[in-house]
Parts: structure tokens; sequence; C-alpha cells
């Protein structure tokens, strides 16, 4: 029987498909989360019909809720404007607010480098290949070309730079583990 206090909340404009997994071994906890498009719905063995369309109306849209924010805080990580945000931020803690970029962007045509700098014009361009990597990786590439802004060539005054950021080491490793990754697709997979 559903709770006397219930909060009701608005159903999503598009509900997902519901599925609703029934256990025996849990008897008073419910719980929702998403698998694929679909939404499970975890409940008691005895749970009544009652029950779960209650626990369906409360809990399937703050799981579509959640889902939603996360995609939006996704697509603003991916934005333009929070690469010129970072920028800022890198310059300011680690190169003196030194490096401007009069430009930073996402670019979908680099294949083969992830990020490159104009010193001339002051542009970056940061390889969308990096869109989902961790936050310390593209902060450390951003830093690098930064860092090209300030010094061109990879002399030893560009490397002191670069390599302030304090996952710049482990950062390098992993883009070479995904640049490797890249190159045998048949040896990651498994597959010929």
């Amino acid at each position: 029987m559903p709770p006397p206090r219930a909060r009701i909340v608005e159903p999503p404009e598009e509900m997902p498909e519901i599925v609703v997994k029934r256990s025996a071994r849990r008897t008073k906890t419910v719980n929702a989360h998403f698998s694929g498009d679909a939404v499970v719905l975890s409940v008691p063995q005895r749970a009544t019909r009652a029950q779960i369309a209650h626990w369906s109306a409360t809990l399937v849209p703050r799981v579509v809720a959640k889902r939603r924010a996360a995609e939006a805080a996704t697509r603003t990580r991916h934005s333009d404007t929070a690469l010129e945000e970072m920028a800022q931020r890198l310059s300011r803690t680690y190169l003196e607010g030194r490096a401007r970029p009069t430009s930073i962007t996402w670019s979908a045509r680099q294949h083969t480098r992830w990020g490159s700098a104009t010193p001339a014009t002051g542009a970056i361009r940061i390889s969308r290949r990096l869109a989902d990597a961790p936050e310390w990786v593209l902060e450390t590439v951003v830093l690098h070309e930064l860092v090209h802004l300030l010094e061109a060539h990879h002399n030893e005054r560009f490397w002191e730079m670069a390599r302030r950021h304090p996952r710049a080491h482990d950062a390098g490793q992993f883009l070479d583990g995904v640049a490797w990754a890249e190159r045998n697709p048949a040896q990651v997979t498994g597959r010929e």
C-alpha cells in the first residue's frame, strides 16, 4: 500500500518501457534503474499491482529526470563554451594567465592528433575523440595546446609548463593506450 503522504511526480512526456523484476530476496526495498532504453523496476516478490503502479509513478520519472540531467551535463561539457572556460581556468592555474587563445573549439576533422594550436592566430582545436575522455585527460590536452601559444616547439621550456598538470604523465599513458587500441582493434575486441 502506498505511503499516505506520497509525493506526486509528473510523468515525463515520453515514458520509457518499464520492466518489472520481482525478487524473492528483495523484501522491503524497491529500485529503479535504466538498462538500455528501458527502466527496470526491481520489487519484492509479493508486491501488489497497486504498489507497483505507485512505485512506477514515483520512481520512474526520477530515474528519467536523472538520466536527462546527466545527458544535459554531457552536452554542456561537449560545448565550445565549456572548452573556453576550461582553457581560461587552466591558463590561470598553471600558466599565470599568460596563454589567451582567440578561440578554442571541438574538431571532428582531427583523426590523428588530440589537439592542435596555431600560435600565430591563437586558435586551438581539440579532437572530438576526446569528448568522453576523463576530465583530467581533456585538461592535460588543453593545457598542452595552451602552452603551444607561449612556446611553439617541444623544447625544455615547453615541457616544463606542459607537465605542470598533476596528472600529465597519467594522461599521456591513457592517450597512448587509446591510440594503440585504435590502431589494433582486433586485439582489443579479440576478433580478427
